[in-house]
């Protein structure tokens, strides 16, 4: 059992931090921005709540958080009230929030200057893998703090594994979106043609999904697509935000993303269809207008 603090609790965060409490048996302090939601947490799950980052990340052997965006990530650490102010000498911060890997690499220059520990750590499989505590993580640091962070983890992931150094599981978590956004787009334009050809798409689904065009999205979202509906995961501006920091890190480091460019032009349209919340599957509704 170990004394951690978690910092954020959207839909992925209010679960993960869940699993650290009752799966790992962890004594979990929770913050979050509105005082309810941590208050709802503590009712269901027993820990404790704090007012501030600096007061949940006091004295705790790991520090996990899960929030917006970059500048989010920046406040609830470097910020007033910030959790590294607080964080102990031999702590470790471990970044579940999908960020760039400049804001990985700053926080983790800032941890080791402190005398603690940091590991971004974005994950992978939407709110149901986060409430099943069965999500992909993908870590990037030193491999000392990953052999003491992994067990932690492990309350809430299926997949853990440290590709590299800090700002490393940020960059693999740009891969996994670059590739699902292609997915998704084909997945639409399939269904879409199946439509327009008289097809039954639930049986070409179940056909074809046996072969070399199977996957998650096809697995887990044809149906729903097929009947138009898009409430069943992650949101079109999320995907939008990870897209925008995928693109940046194009620029960055010159890698050529014609397709991804394109998707998250093609999220944009559906936006302005109303489908900001739609989940990502929604990019069928686009050709359907």
């Amino acid at each position: 059992m170990a004394k951690v603090a978690f910092l954020g609790l959207g839909v992925m965060g209010f679960p993960m931090a869940g699993h650290l409490a009752k799966k790992g048996g962890h004594e979990v302090t929770v913050y979050n921005r509105t005082a309810a939601k941590a208050k709802a947490w503590a009712d269901q799950f027993g820990g404790q709540t704090a007012a501030t980052p600096a007061e949940a990340a006091t004295g705790q052997d790991f520090v996990m958080a899960c929030v917006g965006n970059d500048n989010d990530l920046r406040s609830v650490t470097l910020g007033p009230d910030g959790a590294f102010g607080a964080m102990k000498a031999g702590a470790l911060f471990v970044d579940h929030t999908t960020a760039s890997a400049e804001v990985a690499r700053e926080l983790d220059a800032a941890a080791s200057k402190a005398g603690f520990g940091f590991i971004d750590a974005p994950v992978s499989g939407g709110q149901a893998g986060a409430e099943n505590g069965v999500l992909t993580v993908m870590c990037g640091g030193s491999a000392e703090d990953y052999a003491k962070a992994e067990p932690v983890i492990a309350a809430y992931a299926r997949m853990c594994k440290l590709l590299g150094p800090a700002g490393s599981g940020q960059l693999t978590k740009m891969v996994n979106q670059i590739c699902i956004a292609g997915l998704v787009q084909g997945l639409s334009e399939g269904i879409h043609f199946a439509k327009k050809a008289g097809l039954d798409v639930n049986q070409v689904i179940d056909t074809i999904s046996k072969g070399a065009a199977q996957s998650w999205q096809m697995e887990n979202r044809h149906k729903t697509m097929n009947e138009g509906k898009y409430d069943f995961g992650f949101a079109v501006e999320w995907m939008r935000k990870d897209l925008s920091i995928c693109l940046a890190e194009s620029r960055r480091n010159g890698a050529s993303l014609p397709v991804t460019a394109l998707v998250d032009a093609f999220y944009a349209e559906v936006e302005k269809l109303g489908g900001r919340r739609w989940d990502t599957s929604s990019l069928l509704a686009r050709l359907e207008r």
